[in-house]
């Protein structure tokens, strides 16, 4: 008889050496610190709107998980692809969507980036190539594998990012998708976002092997671990993975973080202690990249002051816009469900 897993919680650690030296222009280290703060000021106010009930349906924050998104997100360029799940607020601010738009979507409004039709699972945005927003857990994963098959087809230089959580590394479509990405040589890096718990279970409890960036080799991927509360590590990893995958090599990346918040706004999270939380507050990613750029004199007090500022008008602003646009129209309700609209309709 197997003894039952006693539960363990992987305490935060500093998994990758801090950088001492950046190649990054000034102005492109303080866009990334700027993001940080945005995604992080903006998840406070959808938090708050949610509260408020301004924002209905199922609501996933990203307090906390600020460098896995920006230190992915900002290497790709224009052309490149995303795809994402379903706690994704960050990832499509960080890919260039208008803060107000986003808002707007999370309101369920006409002027949001899905027009009102996806809500905060389901964030969308073609022209930057941002194909998702996805509440099936492991669900996008095949999508990512189609988007990498289409890039191979068509011989283009893009690379895709599937953006994926450690629950939905229990799922069948993680497996089968992983396989097909590594026999074809996709260029895709599949970047799992491991805050530790699949809704309230630990990923100790839920993997035979709770390294999950192992299971890179198993599928002809380069696997790699890294300090995901840490942006420059990540973004350094994202950077080395890209030239991989257009080598024909894919990725798999585990990035260690945590977030603040229950799985989502309704969760209370009791299955966590006050002191593992604060424990990883203590290894906060926003304050992290602060400290690297004020060392690095990088950045200053007055800058970081100033950024704050603009990003709290830019919220403030995002929300007023998303309460003055209008609700969608019913008579379009069959709108967007097909390419070519269906007789009779």
């Amino acid at each position: 008889m197997v003894k039952e897993a006693e539960r363990t919680f992987l305490q935060p650690q500093t998994m990758s050496n801090e950088p001492t030296e950046f190649y990054e222009s000034d102005e492109e280290l303080l866009r990334m610190f700027a993001m940080m703060v945005l995604i992080r000021r903006f998840e406070d106010k959808t938090y708050e709107m949610y509260t408020r009930a301004r924002i209905g349906g199922y609501c996933h924050m990203n307090h906390g998980e600020e460098a896995t998104i920006v230190g992915s997100i900002f290497p790709l360029r224009d052309h490149d692809w995303i795809v994402s799940f379903y706690r994704e607020h960050g990832h499509i601010l960080a890919r260039g969507a208008e803060p107000r738009r986003v808002m707007a979507e999370l309101f369920g409004r006409q002027d949001g980036v899905s027009h009102g039709r996806g809500g905060s699972m389901h964030l969308f945005d073609a022209n930057r190539r941002f194909m998702g927003g996805y509440g099936i857990v492991a669900g996008h994963m095949p999508l990512a594998l189609g988007v990498g098959y289409s890039t191979k087809y068509r011989k283009q230089d893009e690379i895709t990012l599937c953006l994926t959580g450690d629950g939905g590394m229990a799922n069948g479509a993680s497996h089968e998708a992983l396989n097909m990405i590594g026999l074809y040589h996709l260029p895709v890096v599949t970047l799992i976002v491991n805050n530790l718990y699949g809704m309230g279970t630990t990923v100790e409890e839920s993997a035979a092997n709770p390294n999950l960036w192992e299971r890179g080799e198993m599928y002809g991927h380069h696997g790699v671990r890294v300090d995901g509360m840490d942006v420059m590590a990540v973004k350094r990893t994202m950077e080395d993975a890209m030239r991989r995958a257009s080598d024909g090599q894919p990725t798999l990346i585990e990035a260690m973080t945590y977030r603040y918040r229950g799985h989502s706004v309704a969760d209370a999270a009791r299955y966590r202690t006050a002191e593992e939380v604060q424990s990883w507050r203590d290894q906060d990613p926003i304050e992290r990249f602060y400290r690297q750029l004020l060392d690095a004199g990088r950045i200053t007090e007055e800058q970081r002051a100033q950024i704050e500022a603009q990003v709290d008008a830019q919220v403030d602003e995002a929300v007023e816009f998303a309460e003055q646009s209008p609700q969608p129209d019913p008579s379009g309700l069959l709108d967007f469900l097909y390419v070519d609209p269906p007789p009779n309709v």
